[in-house]
């Protein structure tokens, strides 16, 4: 995800010791969001105030669910948490959905905003 170009290159700011190396080593990172840095050049998702309004941001990851996922692919289990992000990652499918019900396979260029997204989601852009 994070080599393909996800988040405007920002998600995390500079702040990425906590991660392995590796996940890092083909990836552009930036301190503020660049639209050149995400795989389809647009930009997908919500304001992070809408994340907090909506009640998607807990204090074990500050920074919303791709926080979360990282932090769980490496092994960390937050029962309550996980259920909730997991059921967020599952909800998330109708965009794909989406892409496939709309999308000859193989156009990128068709629905590029959606594509971005779901990348960012840990969905496979490229159906």
């Amino acid at each position: 995800m994070l080599e393909m170009g996800v988040f405007g290159g920002s998600y995390f700011g500079l702040n990425i010791k906590e991660f392995p190396s590796i996940w890092f080593k083909n990836v552009k990172i930036s301190k503020n969001f660049d639209v050149s840095l995400n795989r389809f050049k647009i930009k997908a998702g919500l304001s992070r105030q809408h994340w907090v309004e909506k009640g998607w941001i807990f204090k074990e990851d500050p920074l919303g669910w791709f926080q979360w996922y990282c932090r769980y692919t490496l092994g960390r289990r937050i029962n309550h948490i996980d259920i909730i992000q997991i059921k967020r990652w599952k909800n998330f499918r109708r965009h794909v959905t989406a892409i496939e019900k709309n999308c000859e396979k193989g156009n990128l260029d068709c629905r590029k905003r959606q594509r971005q997204a779901i990348l960012q989601w840990a969905y496979n852009p490229y159906r």
